[in-house]
């Protein structure tokens, strides 16, 4: 640390990235960090029960009607005198009067015959069940109960989660969730953007999306003992960018005026043409975007909150993860916008940062006086890092005791072991163990600082759009995977969230996951979420003069307007 690495010609100071193969050292002391050492890599599985919870909730006990649906078919045996085929009575015993045409794959056909003869036309069918069309995926012979599963997926741009349902009951299987293995080619969208500069580029962050979930569907699958080709759906949710990623489309429009994606709504696909280690004639259902950075995940988000069946009141959808999602609106209309936060609140870019998994600190208090910290450790033991809920924490507790300033710098007036200043570098130390510490450098507070900043701001911006002020909000729906940690108290402290009334905010988890789960079990929510994203309009950040000034204004703790948070004044 303290050196510098040279590639092409180029100085890269601590905290750069550079091609390993490319580099020389060219002063002592230089600090190499892997995928490994930051803590990108390592998968958990999560507590089901609170998957389970909130999404029951939402199905408010309604049967299951899931995107593919085991049938129980009697197909009357053939006649010499009706000239029908096989296919032909199989399909009018499968959808009576349904006009929707039926796809019949060709391995599907050829295993048709036999299935009907080998137990008197008795036969069971797993077909989609999409709002278009039907797709015959499977076919077996006999009414016996056969187990099918589908999976839930957030394809999120640092961290993956996959939920494993079953199907015909819907229950939650087990959930797991790791990071997305495009993370070593940029670790926010541009990034990535930028990184599938060639279709050999494109191709490689398209495998690694489809490899990141299959890795977490092997570990569901592999501690449910099911095969993975007993899962025959899956539910897809991303943002615009990882949905063409992960469809393997050009995404350098989505970047360039008038920022254009390839496609909004995707049809639906099977495993098999979305490299998918699950049963290769799965059906896919990918979830709509409304525009460049708002996606799927924030429509799949929606239809989870309440939000469009609103008959009064205005409620507001803040979504909080490398990309900054949000929305605001009622049954009437709904307008949403996306804003680039960077990876901070999920552990990405923290000296000592790291996902809200077992080892991470994930909340924590310091002592006014002393500067002493008192910390919880995610299932015990000593800590590792921090997670992005502890870091928000710890700029909360720091502020009130004025241990940093509204500028984010740590006092130079004041002493604790806690605080190392060296010259204009300071960093507070966390916690010393026998392998190694964790501290937060002002650079660290730096990154936490613009990513509130960006968040409040767009915020802010969105709701003057409509004529509205955070006042005006019946309720503030907070998603994104790390909250499940967070401390309102502390993310208002610091001006990520506004200041209003406690009991306006309710902690959704991760609603994109759960909006997958409820498209993925139910064709009413599935016709809600066409509806949510056709009645959307997205506002583009890039376009609007005023975002600037908004953010600026936002780079301070809590603001540069203290009027707008009276209670952290006081």
């Amino acid at each position: 640390r303290g050196g510098a690495l040279k590639e092409d010609g180029e100085t890269r100071g601590a905290g750069s990235s550079a091609l390993a193969c490319r580099a020389m050292v060219t002063a002592a002391d230089v600090t190499v960090e892997t995928a490994e050492s930051r803590g990108l890599t390592g998968d958990f599985f999560e507590d089901e029960e609170e998957y389970r919870s909130a999404l029951e909730s939402s199905l408010s006990g309604a049967l299951p009607d899931p995107f593919v649906r085991h049938i129980k078919l009697s197909v009357p045996a053939p006649l010499p005198e009706d000239g029908l085929s096989d296919l032909d009575r199989t399909l009018r015993a499968l959808a009576p009067g349904d006009t929707r045409p039926v796809e019949v794959p060709l391995p599907v056909l050829r295993g048709l015959a036999g299935a009907l003869r080998a137990d008197s036309g008795r036969i069971g069918a797993a077909i989609v069940c999409d709002a278009e069309q039907q797709s015959l995926i499977a076919i077996t012979p006999g009414h016996r109960n056969v187990p099918h599963y589908g999976i839930a997926v957030d394809l999120g741009t640092t961290t993956v989660a996959v939920e494993l349902l079953d199907l015909s009951s819907g229950k939650i299987i087990a959930v797991a969730s790791g990071y997305n293995n495009q993370v070593r080619r940029g670790v926010d969208v541009i990034g990535r953007i930028n990184y599938a500069s060639s279709p050999e580029r494109l191709g490689e962050l398209r495998a690694a999306a489809a490899s990141s979930i299959n890795r977490l569907a092997g570990s569901l699958a592999a501690k449910a003992v099911i095969r993975r080709d007993e899962i025959v759906a899956a539910s897809v949710a991303g943002n615009t960018v990882m949905t063409h990623l992960f469809l393997g489309l050009d995404p350098e429009y989505l970047r360039l005026e008038p920022y254009t994606p390839t496609v909004h709504s995707v049809p639906v696909h099977s495993a098999e043409d979305l490299s998918l280690d699950i049963h290769p004639r799965a059906g896919v259902t990918i979830a709509t975007a409304v525009g460049s950075y708002v996606g799927g995940d924030i429509t799949a988000g929606l239809i989870s909150t309440g939000i469009p069946g609103l008959a009064e009141g205005v409620d507001l959808f803040i979504d909080i993860g490398t990309n900054g999602e949000m929305a605001v609106g009622n049954r009437d209309f709904i307008m949403a916008c996306a804003c680039s936060a960077g990876p901070a609140f999920e552990g990405g870019g923290l000296t000592c940062g790291m996902r809200a998994a077992p080892g991470a600190i994930d909340r924590i208090r310091v002592d006014e006086e002393t500067g002493a910290p008192e910390f919880g450790v995610i299932g015990g033991g000593e800590p590792a890092g921090i997670c992005g809920s502890a870091a928000i924490d710890l700029l909360a507790e720091l502020f009130r005791a004025g241990w940093i300033d509204s500028g984010g710098k740590l006092s130079r007036d004041r002493e604790s072991p806690h605080l190392r200043v060296d010259g204009r570098r300071a960093s507070y130390i966390i916690s010393h163990n026998a392998n190694s510490g964790v501290a937060v450098t002002e650079g660290d507070i730096d990154s936490v600082v613009r990513a509130k900043a960006a968040i409040y701001s767009a915020a802010d911006l969105l709701l003057s759009k409509v004529g509205l002020t955070f006042a005006d909000i019946g309720r503030v729906h907070v998603a994104g995977g790390f909250g499940r940690y967070l401390n309102i108290r502390s993310a208002v402290t610091i001006g990520l969230l506004p200041d209003i009334p406690s009991e306006r905010f309710t902690y959704m988890g991760n609603a994109s996951l759960k909006g997958a789960a409820l498209m993925l079990l139910s064709g009413s929510f599935r016709k809600l979420h066409r509806d949510v994203a056709a009645m959307t309009t997205y506002v583009n950040l890039s376009n609007e003069p005023g975002y600037m000034d908004r953010y600026t204004a936002a780079l301070f703790i809590p603001h540069t307007d203290f009027s707008r948070f009276p209670t952290v004044n006081r």
